[in-house]
């Protein structure tokens, strides 16, 4: 741990027992432990997520469950959160948090490809009605996909909501001359062109850990179904 994350986490909000133990856990069960959000990052976004109170979220990469408790508390209590992994051997630890940490009401974890299971909230929400839209939604998940991930997610979220990115700073690669030409580089500088260039948001890239860029959809634009 450098000075200056030492620093931020002693001056920081102390993260509950339950994120204590998916960070424990997350270092002694799996191989990428710096994938972990972590507590500052996850107090800043738990207090974002309050701020901007949303109903609904949906996150997008769960890993090990850190993330989607820390946005699951901030929920109010008739609040409800979807997230998305991929890895099913992670299930049994993801639950286990939520249980800790006493947010399984208002946690569904959705196990599969992100992009097929969106394309599945994409129809139920824009052409079914089955399922409402989300209020705000949190993209942390496999970084060449980022772009599929904003346009499959941008129209399930309702006018005046949120989309909130993780790692768009990518150890700064993003903004290195010339920018490395690998895929996961590649798709979050294409993310973060789109966000930039997209005239139904405005955006604003917060260097917190590896950088958030966070996304508000302008209000009055036609919710499309």
């Amino acid at each position: 741990m450098d000075n200056l994350y030492k620093y931020l986490t002693e001056h920081s909000t102390p993260q509950t027992e339950a994120l204590e133990w998916i960070e424990r856990q997350t270092h002694i069960r799996t191989n990428h432990a710096r994938m972990l959000t972590g507590p500052v990052q996850g107090r800043f976004i738990k207090m974002l997520a309050a701020a901007l109170a949303p109903k609904r979220i949906l996150e997008i990469g769960t890993f090990t469950g850190y993330s989607a408790v820390c946005l699951a508390m901030a929920l109010p209590e008739d609040g409800h959160l979807d997230t998305l992994e991929i890895n099913d051997e992670l299930e049994d630890l993801i639950l286990e948090g939520f249980a800790r940490a006493g947010v399984s009401d208002k946690a569904n974890l959705m196990i599969g490809d992100a992009r097929e299971t969106l394309a599945v909230l994409r129809k139920e929400i824009l052409e079914e009605g089955t399922r409402p839209a989300y209020d705000m939604a949190y993209i942390d998940a496999n970084k060449r996909e980022y772009p599929d991930y904003y346009r499959l997610v941008f129209d399930i979220v309702k006018p005046g909501g949120y989309i909130l990115a993780d790692n768009v700073l990518w150890d700064g690669k993003v903004y290195q001359s010339p920018v490395p030409q690998d895929r996961q580089t590649l798709g979050i500088a294409e993310f973060n062109d789109m966000a930039a260039q997209d005239p139904r948001v405005e955006s604003v890239i917060i260097p917190v850990r590896d950088g958030l860029n966070l996304i508000r959809k302008i209000p009055g634009i036609p919710f499309e179904k």
